[in-house]
């Protein structure tokens, strides 16, 4: 099942850079959180308003996009 519904682009949020739904977390800091070696736990501890669905929506959102092809979220 796809988590991608939690993400939107929004122009009038973070100036419309891919955000968990909700909230003004980037997807690009998820992704930053993870590359740096942080758990799914230590993320949402320091970012109580994502929850483990989030994380996974922004690691398949970005999964999308290295697919080369457009993808149009709701």
């Amino acid at each position: 099942m796809t988590e991608t519904n939690r993400i939107v682009l929004d122009p009038a949020i973070c100036h419309g850079k891919a955000c968990v739904k909700g909230t003004r977390i980037p997807v690009s800091v998820i992704l930053d959180e993870l590359a740096a070696g942080h758990t799914f736990d230590e993320i949402v501890d320091q970012y109580p308003t994502l929850t483990r669905q989030d994380i996974v929506a922004a690691i398949q959102y970005a999964s999308l996009l290295t697919k080369e092809r457009v993808e149009t979220l709701p």
